[in-house]
């Protein structure tokens, strides 16, 4: 199993989905962690789990919009002034946004979908890189997603982000290995959310159950992708074991996006 004992990892988007599965997974490895979202009672349902599962581990909640830099550099003091450090961290804050075609996506909404999705990733690199570089070691692990590395329809917002993060995981590599940092993404497909959830009820209001079993029927294993099984290859990034690993995205979406 992974080791992340004593490790101090700050998770975004902690609230719900990938962010509270992971919290969930590095506390049973032994993690400290900081949990952030922009949702109180995310958070709060996020810590009772983690204390249900990993009822001696220790963790602080901040309360924070990943597209305001100021409150990205206020969660990021507040991690290392409870801690002392950041071992790992999963930049993983993002919505999807409406659905529509190119000619129909709204302005608004695609600089909305950007600010969070891209803006708030480069915060945190931004500031998370830095306290890493100083003390010379550190893995970031960053959520793009299979939208990331194919074009998916409907969703330009979130694709043009998801791509930006990829870029943005690769060029932060590139830069900061040399410090004992590795940076990495995972890009998940299918994975039963709520965001997915939202995302079938945007496909078919009436019916969302019915779009949701159309939809899987395209991936290689028929079925949708579970939160835990992302958490898991997230937290192997995070941890020593994945040293050597750098600049990679991680492609969690049962063979879909390998699939003529």
């Amino acid at each position: 199993m992974t080791d992340l004992t004593d490790k101090v990892i700050l998770i975004t988007g902690a609230g719900s989905g990938l962010g509270r599965a992971t919290a969930v997974a590095a506390a049973a490895q032994g993690a400290v962690l900081a949990l952030v979202d922009i949702s109180e009672d995310g958070l709060a349902a996020t810590q009772a789990a983690v204390l249900e599962s990993s009822p001696t581990s220790t963790s602080i909640v901040v309360t924070a919009d990943v597209s305001d830099e100021s409150q990205v550099e206020t969660f990021v003091a507040a991690t290392v002034g409870a801690f002392g450090r950041i071992d790992g961290f999963f930049n993983n804050a993002g919505i999807e946004g409406k659905q529509n075609p190119t000619e129909a996506y709204g302005s608004e909404e695609f600089a909305r979908v950007l600010s969070i999705n891209l803006n708030g990733v480069f915060f945190g690199l931004k500031h998370v890189l830095a306290v890493m570089k100083q003390q010379g070691s550190g893995h970031v692990v960053n959520t793009a997603s299979v939208g990331g590395i194919r074009g998916i329809g409907n969703q330009s917002g979130y694709a043009a982000a998801k791509h930006g993060v990829v870029g943005l995981t690769r060029n932060s590599a590139v830069e900061y290995g040399e410090f004992g940092i590795t940076v990495n993404a995972v890009a998940p497909g299918a994975i039963w959310t709520p965001m997915v959830e939202n995302s079938m009820k945007q496909l078919d209001a009436e019916n969302p159950e019915k779009a949701a079993e159309q939809f899987i029927q395209i991936n290689p294993t028929k079925r949708y992708g579970k939160a835990e099984e992302v958490a898991a290859v997230v937290a192997f990034l995070l941890s020593d074991a994945a040293s050597y690993v750098n600049a990679q995205v991680v492609a969690i979406d049962g063979g879909q996006s390998q699939k003529y």
